[in-house]
C-alpha cells in the first residue's frame, strides 16, 4: 500500500477488507539487541520547534537501529525530509485541541497500530499525546512520551491537559531539569523517566569547517562588521524565549557606555506577529534599534554561530534542552543562559564549577540587569579565555550528545517497555 493511500484511508477512518495485513514498506533491519520494532510516532505538526525537529531525528535514528518508524502528524515542511528518507508519514489533525477530534484521531491511530502491528506508540506534544495514549491503551501496546520543555500550568485545567505527557510507560526527558519538573508536578516515579539529551550533528556543527567566506556572507546579511561584538539570540520569536529581556539588557549596556556590540535575533515567529510587533515597540521605546537586528536564522546556522562572540538564551519558562544551546556549545561559543533556559548540567557555570571548567554563564530568569553584567564580563575577557570557555563547551557536547549515545539510550527505553509488556502480557 502506498503512503498516499494510507493517508486517504485514515482520512475517512476506515480500511477496506482487501487491505487487511498489508503493511507500509519499511527498511531492512540491521542487527540490534532488540528484534526490529515498528514504532508509531505521533506529533502535532512537522513544521518547526523542538518536538517537530526531534521527531525527524528520532525517526532517522530508529531506521539506523533497524526499526521501522511511522510518523503521524498534521503535516508540515519536515514531511518531505522524512519521505525523502523513505519514512512513512500519515496525515491526521493531531494539532487539534477539540476533544471530539482527539477521540476520532485515537480511533484511527488504534486501527493503524493494529494494521501495522506496531510495537510501541511514542508521542511528542500534548494534543497528539492524548490521542496516542488512548490508542495505545486500547491496542495494549507500550506508550512512551518525549517531554522537551516545561509547559505553563496557569490553572487545574492546564495541569490536567499537560499531565498526559507524564502518563507514558517511559517518559523521555531532555534534561535533569525537565525530569525534576515532571516529578515535582506529576509525582511521576523516577524509574519511569529516562533522561536523553538531544543529539548534535557534529559534522555539520564543526567550528573547524567554517571558512572566511561563509562568515562574511552571514555578516553581510546582518549588516555587521568583523570587529563588531555580535551576540546571537537563536530560537523562535516566542515570549517564553525572553527576547524582551535581551532588549532591556541592550538598553542597560548603552546606558553603561558599552560600545561596538550588536544583538541578532535569528529566529522565526511562525506567524505570531503580535510578539514580534511588541518587540519592535520595545526596541523603539528603549532606543536600541542601532544595536539590535532581527533576522531569519538562514540556512547556514553553523556560520551564524561562528560569527557570534556569544550566544544567549534569556528564557522565562523552563525550556529543557534547547537545540540552539547544544549547537552553540558544539560550535565552541561561550553561552549565557537564564536558569530556566537549560539545566545546570548542560551549561557549566560558577559557582557550581570552578572558573577553569566553565562553559558559559548563568543568570536569574527575567533579570535584564544580570544579563547586561554577564555580557560586560564576557566582553572584558581576553580572547584566549573566551576561546577556552568555548572549547570546553564543545568538549562537553562531544562527550554527552553524540548520535551514538542517543541511539543507545533510546534503544534502552524501547527495550525496557517492550520487555515489560511481553512479561506482563
Amino acid at each position: 500500500m502506498t503512503l498516499t493511500s494510507h493517508a486517504a484511508l485514515l482520512s475517512n477512518g476506515s480500511y477496506p477488507e482487501q487491505c487487511t495485513g498489508d503493511r507500509i514498506p519499511g527498511p531492512a533491519a540491521n542487527s540490534t539487541e532488540l528484534a526490529p520494532l515498528t514504532i508509531l510516532i505521533a506529533v502535532p505538526t512537522l513544521e518547526i520547534g523542538a518536538a517537530d525537529a526531534g521527531v525527524v531525528d528520532l525517526a532517522s535514528m530508529l531506521v539506523e537501529l533497524g526499526h521501522r518508524p511511522i510518523v503521524a502528524s498534521a503535516g508540515g515542511r519536515f514531511v518531505r525530509e522524512l519521505e525523502d528518507a523513505h519514512i512513512a508519514c500519515v496525515t491526521l489533525d493531531l494539532a487539534s485541541h477539540n476533544p471530539a477530534v482527539m477521540v476520532r484521531n485515537a480511533m484511527r491511530l488504534q486501527r493503524l497500530v493494529r494494521q501495522e502491528h506496531c510495537d510501541v506508540v511514542h508521542a511528542h506534544g500534548r494534543s497528539a499525546a492524548w490521542s496516542a495514549c488512548l490508542a495505545a491503551r486500547v491496542a495494549r501496546v507500550p506508550f512512551v512520551t518525549s517531554w522537551y520543555k516545561g509547559f505553563r500550568e496557569q490553572n487545574l485545567f492546564k495541569r490536567g491537559y499537560n499531565s498526559v505527557m507524564a502518563r507514558g510507560d517511559r517518559v523521555v526527558a531532555g534534561s535533569t531539569q525537565i525530569a525534576d519538573l515532571i516529578v515535582e508536578r506529576h509525582r511521576t516515579p523516577r524509574r519511569r523517566i529516562a533522561i536523553v539529551p538531544g543529539a548534535v550533528d557534529f559534522d555539520r556543527f564543526d567550528p573547524g569547517a567554517l571558512t572566511p567566506e561563509r562568515l562574511a556572507t552571514v555578516r553581510d546579511a546582518w549588516g555587521v562588521s568583523s570587529d563588531t561584538r555580535t551576540v546571537l539570540i537563536a530560537g523562535r520569536m516566542l515570549r517564553r524565549k525572553g527576547h524582551h529581556i535581551v532588549v532591556r539588557a541592550a538598553q542597560r549596556l548603552k546606558a553603561m557606555g558599552v560600545k561596538n556590540f550588536m544583538f541578532v535575533f535569528a529566529g522565526e515567529d511562525q506567524g505570531r506577529s503580535r510578539y514580534t510587533g511588541e518587540l519592535w515597540d520595545l526596541v523603539l521605546a528603549t532606543d536600541t534599534a542601532d544595536v539590535i537586528r532581527m533576522a531569519r536564522s538562514g540556512s547556514d546556522l553553523p556560520a551564524a554561530y561562528g560569527t557570534a562572540m556569544a550566544v544567549v538564551s534569556a528564557a522565562v519558562q523552563p525550556e529543557g534542552v534547547q537545540r540552539s544551546i547544544l549547537e552553540s556549545l558544539a560550535m565552541a561559543r561561550p553561552t549565557i543562559v537564564s536558569e530556566l533556559a537549560v539545566g545546570p548540567d548542560i551549561v557549566l557555570a560558577p559557582p557550581a564549577v570552578p572558573e577553569d571548567r566553565m562553559t558559559g554563564l548563568r543568570i536569574p530568569a527575567g533579570d535584564d540587569e544580570a544579563l547586561a553584567l554577564a555580557l560586560v564580563r564576557l566582553f572584558a575577557m581576553p580572547e584566549p579565555v573566551r576561546r577556552a570557555i568555548g572549547r570546553r563547551g564543545r568538549e562537553w557536547v562531544l562527550a554527552h550528545c553524540s548520535r551514538t549515545q542517543t541511539k543507545e539510550q533510546l534503544q534502552a527505553v524501547y527495550t525496557a517497555v517492550v520487555s515489560a509488556a511481553r512479561i506482563g502480557g
